[in-house]
């Protein structure tokens, strides 16, 4: 990951965001990479950007499987829009920066045509303050473990990669 920096944070972001059905940890190589000392800033904005981006695939196959709706969920959905013109954005940034469920969010705005652009800038939003407070979380994170543990060994980054997996799971 060191090696693909920045471009590689926002591919596995994206990817990792994307994904559907296999989620991708892109949220532990985040924190980890921070850790390691990349920039928190770029890491915020390759991080944030890739899966903003990334959350979109929902959203896409949603607007193209409207189609397969019927007449009358068609109706139920215009009666969610309207909901979502009022509340849409808090949920979507609350969606984006939680570990909540992201798709079950996006494949219905995308049936309900909701606006890209109003679902777009509240989700980048949100996954832009989630990464910043990985990126230097993880920064803060290693500073504290290595004042408990000491000087860094292979065990003492086995450890902390468990510990770390532990305390993003919780």
């Amino acid at each position: 990951l060191l090696q693909y920096s920045y471009v590689g944070v926002f591919a596995i972001s994206f990817i990792g965001a994307m994904s559907i059905i296999v989620p991708i940890p892109y949220t532990f190589i985040i924190l980890t990479l921070g850790m390691k000392g990349m920039d928190p800033l770029l890491l915020t904005v390759a991080g944030g950007l890739g899966s903003g981006v990334g959350e979109f695939s929902g959203y896409v196959l949603g607007y193209y499987g409207r189609s397969v709706v019927s007449e009358k969920r068609q109706r139920k959905m215009d009666y969610m829009m309207r909901v979502f013109n009022r509340y849409g954005p808090v949920a979507i940034f609350l969606f984006a920066l939680t570990p909540l469920p992201d798709d079950l969010l996006f494949i219905p705005l995308g049936m309900m045509r909701y606006k890209f652009v109003k679902a777009f800038i509240p989700c980048f939003l949100g996954k832009l303050l989630m990464c910043s407070i990985l990126a230097y979380g993880g920064r803060w994170y290693y500073n504290i473990l290595s004042v408990v543990f000491g000087e860094s060994t292979r065990e003492v980054e086995l450890l902390t990669s468990i510990i770390t997996a532990i305390a993003l799971v919780l």
